[in-house]
């Protein structure tokens, strides 16, 4: 069937009304001849005409319906795009992964003050340096030995020098420098000889801190043992006194003497 016959049935039908009252008054005319005339008509006449109704009524129900079909097999254009399915990635998906920071340990907090003792002329009991064979160092009249007293502690350190003389000093200066490791910072200083015949300076001066004692002119050092001490505050912790040294310059008898050394740890 093309698609012209299919247009003509589908027009037919559409306009097709069928009135099934007159087709039931035709059926029953045609088998009702016998009392329009008045009389009875014989089965073999009347039978054509009641054949030919029911033909004609087939034949109008077969035209609709396969206008009808016509209109059911042939579906209307679908407005709604296909759109085709995309497959899903099987793969797991991409995490990007961060390492958790990492917190830097807590550190200590410095004491509000100096805990060493307190400068004074003279050496306080107990913190009187002494020598160790070991690191004494000696020239001429002159014998020097540095050393980090056992007193010190995790915020504050005192470095000493231990100075003995054979004869008289006409003339002495005495130089300490501490290595700026962290914190450091002056607390004070001490010596045994008399503070009246000495000159005390204390400064900073290229990341070292520099402590220095220079006798006045006119004034004598007596043979004997003197000891000198550098007090400061540092970083919390076990301080290193690698860097440290001390410098000793001296007038003995018309002659000059030098000596120099570090500081051990004694503890």
């Amino acid at each position: 069937m093309n698609e012209d016959i299919s247009r003509r049935l589908r027009e037919a039908s559409e306009a097709h009304q069928p009135d099934r009252a007159r087709m039931l008054a035709r059926v029953e005319r045609g088998t009702s001849g016998a009392t329009v005339r008045h009389r009875t008509p014989s089965i073999g006449r009347a039978w054509p005409k009641a054949a030919l109704a029911c033909l004609a009524t087939a034949a109008v129900l077969a035209t609709g319906g396969l206008a009808v079909a016509g209109i059911v097999r042939t579906p209307p254009p679908s407005d709604t795009p296909t759109v085709p399915a995309v497959p899903s990635p099987t793969g797991p998906s991409p995490s990007t992964s961060t390492s958790p920071p990492v917190t830097p340990p807590a550190r200590a907090s410095a004491p509000p003050g100096s805990t060493g003792p307190a400068p004074t002329g003279t050496a306080p009991s107990g913190s009187r340096p002494t020598a160790s064979e070991s690191s004494r160092v000696g020239s001429g009249p002159l014998w020097s030995e540095g050393s980090v007293d056992p007193h010190s502690n995790t915020y504050w350190s005192q470095s000493n020098v231990a100075l003995r003389n054979s004869r008289p000093l006409s003339a002495l200066t005495l130089e300490v420098r501490i290595a700026q490791t962290g914190g450091v910072q002056n607390t004070g200083s001490w010596r045994t000889l008399p503070s009246a015949d000495f000159t005390v300076t204390v400064q900073e001066d290229g990341g070292v801190l520099v402590y220095r004692w220079v006798l006045k002119p006119g004034r004598t050092v007596p043979a004997g043992q003197h000891a000198f001490a550098a007090q400061y505050n540092h970083a919390a912790g076990a301080r290193s006194a690698a860097r440290d040294s001390y410098h000793v310059d001296a007038q003995a008898s018309g002659s000059s003497v030098t000596d120099r050394g570090g500081f051990t740890q004694t503890r």
